[in-house]
């Protein structure tokens, strides 16, 4: 029976190592928590994920909330005007629900799960000197705590990596008492509102462990009037915050926001943090290899709402890489080769969040405005974050947006 170590226990390490127990191998995770001082901690992210990264967590049996979390059936773009109006508002309805689970319950249920189908776990905060013994006494070691020392081993890649500074500023609360959303009280959507020169509030139904809930998810550019919550510390001041910004910038969005309240004390978070895309193969002091798992190797802005996606679709990639390898060892040419596989999925993921992260061209701003003439632009926008490689068919370049556009209208007009 082959050994892997997997060192991170959020979406992707837990993920795989659960993808691996099921199928026979032993695997120990080590987390510098327990599942309880997750589950009690601070929230960790936001995460809406969509079909494809969920059929994952179907593959393993792992959808253990998906009776319990919100369907989340459309995603919808606003664009604010100067005087605060609504220059853009559309929904996309897409083509398999989405859903958010707070990473608490998550990632906790998920390590005792791991434990009790005979999984070792190990709570310990690993550094680089604790891997370089304990590699030796497995046959795969993979990292996937993508924040820390450990994240030193992995080299940046400076041709994919065109930011070197963070590009938003962050912030996040989990609230209870948000109203719906007045044009779709019916069916539960995303909301992405892009005020331009600003940033991006997001509004996400998620299920947390007080039950059903929304996100609020401020992006600020630096510097900027959202840049606001450094040195924020009392959670009732970043919610007043949260909504203060809100009534001067997404009116549509304070007026059903007034009676909110914190799900739970642990329930904002605010950080940044550079793009970044590293080399996967990590080397140890002693000259053994570790590979870099989902955000350690691939760190994308969250402005396109891609990060759980991508840690589900990299431990499914990296599962199957695996799986295939059989008893043949897990040498550096496998770990690029792995790497290589997932990049054929992530490399669209990069594009794209980092073409959002800048100002849109002209093309793009028409594409947007479309959704809300044709239902049709609306829907594919939609579920290009289910399928960003999508994107390169009618979103980067000009001409192939104008065709795309010419054959909507052609069609409607018909």
């Amino acid at each position: 029976m082959r050994r892997i170590l997997i060192v991170g226990a959020g979406q992707s390490g837990l993920q795989l190592a659960l993808g691996l127990q099921a199928n026979g191998y032993e695997v120990t995770l080590m987390s510098n928590r327990t599942a309880d001082e997750i589950r009690t901690g601070r929230v960790m992210s936001t995460q809406c994920m969509f079909h494809t990264a969920l059929q994952h967590e179907r593959d393993i049996q792992a959808n253990f909330w998906e009776s319990q979390a919100p369907k989340i059936k459309g995603l919808g773009v606003s664009v604010a005007a100067p005087d605060s109006s609504r220059a853009v508002d559309w929904v996309g309805m897409l083509d398999g629900h989405a859903q958010s689970v707070d990473q608490r319950v998550k990632m906790a249920g998920w390590m005792e799960t791991f434990a009790e189908r005979g999984g070792q776990v190990v709570i310990h905060g690993a550094a680089v000197s604790d891997l370089d013994y304990f590699a030796r006494a497995y046959d795969l070691v993979m990292v996937s705590a993508g924040k820390g020392e450990l994240v030193s081993m992995f080299e940046r890649d400076a041709e994919r990596s065109p930011f070197s500074t963070p590009q938003r500023a962050l912030s996040v609360a989990y609230v209870h008492g948000m109203g719906p959303r007045p044009e779709h009280p019916e069916f539960d959507a995303v909301r992405c509102n892009l005020v331009p020169g600003v940033g991006e509030l997001f509004v996400m139904p998620t299920y947390t462990l007080s039950g059903r809930a929304d996100i609020l998810f401020w992006e600020g550019i630096p510097g900027g009037p959202l840049d606001a919550f450094q040195g924020v510390k009392d959670p009732s001041e970043h919610l007043a915050l949260t909504l203060e910004l809100l009534e001067k910038f997404l009116p549509w969005e304070y007026a059903r926001s007034t009676q909110v309240e914190l799900t739970d004390a642990g329930g904002t978070l605010a950080g940044r943090y550079a793009p970044t895309v590293r080399k996967p193969v990590g080397r140890l002091p002693s000259g053994g290899l570790v590979l870099g798992v989902a955000d350690v190797v691939v760190a994308n802005d969250p402005v396109t709402g891609q990060g759980s996606n991508s840690a589900s679709k990299c431990a499914a990639s990296y599962l199957s890489s695996i799986l295939e390898r059989g008893d043949r060892p897990f040498d550096e040419e496998w770990m690029q080769a792995t790497f290589d596989g997932y990049w054929e999925t992530a490399r669209h993921v990069v594009k794209w969040t980092n073409a959002m992260l800048g100002t849109a061209p002209e093309h793009v701003l028409k594409l947007i405005g479309s959704g809300m003439r044709y239902q049709q632009v609306a829907d594919r926008f939609a579920n290009g974050f289910d399928n960003p490689a999508d994107f390169e068919n009618f979103f980067f370049d000009p001409e192939k947006t104008e065709a795309y556009l010419a054959e909507v209208a052609q069609a409607d007009a018909a």
